[in-house]
Formats: C-alpha cells, sequence, structure tokens
C-alpha cells in the first residue's frame, strides 16, 4: 500500500459519501411491496458512480 493509493481512497470515499448524503437530503424512498426504493435521478446516478469508483480504488489499495 502506497500513501498515494491510501490518500486516492480517502478521496473516493469522501467523494461517495457526500453523493450519498445529497442522494438521502434530497430523494424520498418510494414503497413498492414490503421493499423501500429511491428511483433513477441524477443524485442516484451519481452515488452509484461515486460508489462504482470508490469500489475500484479500494481493489488497487489491496492489490498494492
Amino acid at each position: 500500500m502506497t500513501i498515494e493509493t491510501l490518500e486516492a481512497a480517502i478521496a473516493e470515499a469522501e467523494r461517495f459519501l457526500a453523493a450519498a448524503r445529497r442522494l438521502r437530503e434530497r430523494e424520498l424512498p418510494r414503497r413498492h411491496g414490503d421493499a423501500m426504493f429511491i428511483w433513477a435521478s441524477k443524485e442516484s446516478g451519481a452515488c452509484r458512480r461515486a460508489s462504482m469508483d470508490l469500489t475500484r480504488t479500494l481493489a488497487d489499495l489491496r492489490q498494492r
């Protein structure tokens, strides 16, 4: 693990958390049967993208 990969993981984690908090503030969950969903929106797309980027960065952190 290098300091660069650690710093990148921290930055991506903070980006994901910010996107998740924005999504939680702007979108009300909707009930569909027994499950609660957040429908597709610009905020949900940004949150999913940040999640994917974080996953890739964490994989880099574990491999190096």
